[in-house]
């Protein structure tokens, strides 16, 4: 954590002291794990600002914090220190929030946007952030092989939905990443249908999107499975969609811009007539938010480093009929990349 404030401290002026308010922000450079609290950094000290409720827990986890009890007023802690700007986070801190705070300092300290540089040390995962989401990632791939043997016609998405879940906390897992996405049929189109009471039919496609929190850090994976049976248009599409991972996890090494990795995907799904059932970005980085930047998107300008942890999931998805997805989360080394999923991505029929 000190080597952590200190790479950011150095990246703000003399001047300049920081106000972190978002829970991510608050647990990267502090460890604490509540989100009833604000970090206050500036030069020559670190402050977590919280109810007395949570200070056995801060000591414990941040003790090389000064705990400040939040009923004595943030601003009045503020106003102590030295430091003449305020850096902020502008997309987490409320409209109103902002405009007491302002009201508070009255012209003495000015507030000035930190988003950006708050956030960027985030991007480069180091060796324990990766170990971490290798781990949440092995309790995702655990739960897919329990959940082969536990699908059948018959029961319901969100049965398992409930499953999964359930085997995930019960393996060490502290948190879902994200809401399970459990879609089968004509709702497999759906690219973020979640759970829902549908019952689970022979001859279903069903795509599976999940992850679960370890140590506060994320996993993400998706993959689609065929219920008893599979058309000839629905092995078509599940290769199409298979190949074009490949040569995206293929294309991915340092210096590459992100744009370029998602538009691998994108041609070979074009080129194979698919490419307007392709509406989502090819992947996102994952940390302790389930979606970080950079983004692997046709937007995103910015070039793939070591370090980062990203997803690979392109897909197609045909209204009225299915859709398929695959998803690996993996690793950027020295010249590619190593996959941190491990589950079988050949199609399976169960």
């Amino acid at each position: 954590m000190k080597q952590r404030i200190k790479k950011l401290m150095a990246s703000v002026h003399d001047d300049e002291a920081v106000l972190i308010s978002s829970y991510p922000n608050i647990f990267y450079y502090s460890g604490f794990t509540s989100p009833d609290a604000y970090l206050l950094l500036t030069h020559d000290k670190k402050y977590i600002i919280t109810d007395s409720r949570y200070f056995i827990q801060a000591r414990r986890e941040a003790p090389d914090m000064e705990l400040y009890d939040i009923s004595k007023g943030v601003y009045e802690l503020i106003k102590k220190i030295p430091e003449t700007n305020i850096g902020y986070e502008e997309e987490h801190l409320t409209v109103s929030r902002y405009k007491k705070l302002k009201k508070k300092l009255a012209g003495k300290q000015e507030l000035v946007k930190m988003q950006k540089s708050i956030n960027a040390p985030r991007r480069i995962k180091d060796k324990h952030e990766t170990e971490k989401i290798k781990a949440a990632q092995s309790i995702g791939d655990m739960a897919f092989s329990h959940i082969l043997n536990f699908i059948r016609p018959g029961i319901s998405e969100a049965q398992v939905a409930l499953e999964l879940e359930f085997y995930m906390r019960s393996h060490g897992a502290k948190a879902l990443s994200f809401d399970t996405i459990c879609a089968s049929g004509v709702r497999s189109a759906m690219p973020h249908g979640t759970a829902s009471d549908k019952i689970i039919k022979k001859g279903d496609i069903l795509t599976l999107d999940f992850g679960c929190v370890y140590k506060g850090y994320c996993s993400d994976m998706t993959r689609t499975v065929a219920i008893g049976s599979i058309s000839d248009t629905e092995r078509e599409v599940y290769g199409i969609v298979s190949e074009a991972q490949k040569r995206a996890l293929k294309s991915i090494k340092p210096g590459v811009k992100c744009s370029y990795v998602d538009s691998v995907a994108r041609k070979y799904i074009t080129d194979a007539g698919y490419g307007k059932n392709f509406g989502h970005g090819l992947g996102h980085s994952v940390g302790i938010e389930i979606h970080e930047m950079p983004s692997l998107s046709p937007k995103c300008n910015d070039t793939v480093k070591k370090g980062h942890i990203l997803t690979v999931e392109p897909g197609i998805y045909i209204d009225g009929h299915f859709g398929v997805r695959i998803e690996d989360l993996v690793s950027v080394g020295d010249d590619g990349i190593v996959n941190l999923t491990d589950s079988e991505k050949e199609l399976i029929i169960v």
